[in-house]
């Protein structure tokens, strides 16, 4: 009776791996987020098919000198990650500006909706003006998302007033939103 039902075990084990084996998916997740921990050399040997290029160049609007890494340049791929240090240990924040394969671990994608925005903070969002380094730069207003590390920056699809641009946190009516049609245009992901 014992070797029945250890066989049966068994053969039950077996079953359900092979289950899983053939409903896995085919086509590879890669989140934003997974890389947050790496440093340069472990994310050059975890996509070693990749094009990365490195270099260093002026950020924080030309204040501070950092050393960056651009993972698939030129492509709908392309990542630019920014270190904290010059060796490359940790990251400072990595940049998405394009729906290629990398995604969020959060539904936010480049082209979300100010109002599919609002909708996942679970409370009204505001942004910054337009035309400068931080161009619509968002602001959770301790909504959901206020402690994801998560800085999101929208673009108006159509042209904006003059009084929409600048560095100010923009105070439009729901009608002067709508009208400006704003969309997810890059995504900055802090360590």
């Amino acid at each position: 009776m014992r070797k029945f039902f250890l066989l049966s075990a068994i053969l039950l084990i077996v079953s359900c791996n092979s289950s899983k084996n053939t409903t896995a998916p085919t086509s590879k997740q890669f989140f934003v987020e997974d890389l947050l921990e790496m440093n340069a050399t472990s994310i050059k040997d975890a996509f070693p098919n990749e094009v990365i290029t490195e270099d260093v160049g002026l950020f924080e609007e030309g204040t501070e000198e950092r050393a960056y890494t651009v993972i698939s340049p030129n492509s709908p791929d392309e990542l630019h990650i920014t270190w904290k240090d010059k060796n490359r240990t940790q990251i400072e924040d990595i940049r998405m500006d394009s729906n290629g394969k990398w995604k969020s671990k959060t539904s936010i994608k480049i082209g979300s909706t100010y109002d599919e925005l609002t909708e996942m903070n679970e409370k009204p969002i505001s942004f910054y003006g337009f035309g400068w380094d931080y161009s619509g730069a968002t602001l959770w207003n301790d909504g959901k998302l206020e402690k994801s590390n998560l800085h999101v920056f929208l673009a108006p699809e159509k042209e904006p007033k003059n009084k929409f641009y600048g560095d100010h946190i923009v105070k439009a009516t729901p009608e002067e939103i709508k009208e400006m049609d704003l969309k997810v245009k890059a995504i900055l992901f802090k360590s």
